[in-house]
Formats: C-alpha cells, structure tokens, sequence
C-alpha cells in the first residue's frame, strides 16, 4: 500500500519581503508626514528587519507601512516578531523585527500531539524545523490539514510536498 505525506514548514519568502522593504522605502520617501523624519527599513541579515525614525509616532508609521506592503506581496504577517521600541538620546527610536523561519520545535510539538489527539490514522514526526505527517489514505491527511487549520498555533503553516510515495 502506499504511504502519502506531507510537510508542515513556516516559511517567509526573503525576495517578497526585500520587494516590500523598497515599495515602504519609497512610499516612505514621498509621504508629506514622514518627509523629515530620517525614517528608515533595513534588512539585516537573513531573519530580520531593523526600522528606524525619528520619534516613536513616526516609527509606528513606517511600521504600518510595511505591514501594509508585506500583506499586498503575500507574506504572512504572523511571521513577523516585533521587538521592543528602543529610544535613544534626542528622541530617534528603532525597532528589530525578527522573521519567523521554520516551525519552532515546542510548537511542532504542540502540533504532533493535536495530531495524535485526533485519532486519524496518521503518524506525524518532528524532522528539524518541519513536521512531516504520513498515511495510508489521502483522506485522513485531508482531514488533518483542516483540523490544523481551525486550530491557532500562533505561526503561519503551510502545507508542502503533498504526495503518494
């Protein structure tokens, strides 16, 4: 018989996020309100976004800014950990964003055991930063993609490598 899977991944797309960082800056750039704020959204690294401005009213801008422009290119928003509004002297605050990749392991955990719950004939097992869940029939995988999706874990899922081994 054989066996199906697939993959529970919590992926950000870094091209999507880099296009909406430069449609920000540029929105940024041209708005009345935020002209001379010396605002500003830098990548750092792989897993996070630094924003800078002027006083923290301007910084909650430009962050709604790129929420906005992140929800228009299809990044998920959950995704997205927001770290503490930092001030410094003379007033400019800057806040460090960190970008959600792959499945936190207490949360995979969290996962396989509402898996095991259900009582589907299914297996589901942690690999790394993934939760990969098998089953002799497509319906019972079926089944748990709809459970996972009524339940809120607090990540963005997505549901990869569908397939009949």
């Amino acid at each position: 018989m054989p066996e199906n899977t697939f993959d529970i991944v919590s992926k950000i797309d870094l091209q999507e996020v880099s296009n909406a960082l430069q449609h920000a800056l540029k929105e940024i750039h041209t708005r009345f309100d935020l002209k001379d704020s010396k605002s500003n959204i830098e990548l750092e690294g792989k897993d996070a976004i630094i924003l800078h401005s002027i006083d923290e009213f301007k910084l909650k801008a430009v962050s709604d800014i790129l929420q906005q422009k992140l929800a228009k290119r299809g990044v998920p928003l959950k995704g997205l950990v927001h770290g503490p509004v930092e001030s410094s002297l003379g007033g400019a605050a800057k806040q460090k964003i960190t970008m959600q990749q792959g499945v936190p392991i207490e949360k995979a955990k969290e996962i396989v055991k509402v898996i095991k719950d259900s009582k589907n004939k299914v297996q589901a097992s942690i690999q790394g930063d993934w939760v990969r869940v098998s089953g002799k029939d497509r319906d019972s995988l079926q089944a748990v993609i709809a459970l996972l999706k009524q339940r809120d874990f607090g990540i963005d899922m997505q549901f990869t490598n569908y397939r009949t081994n």
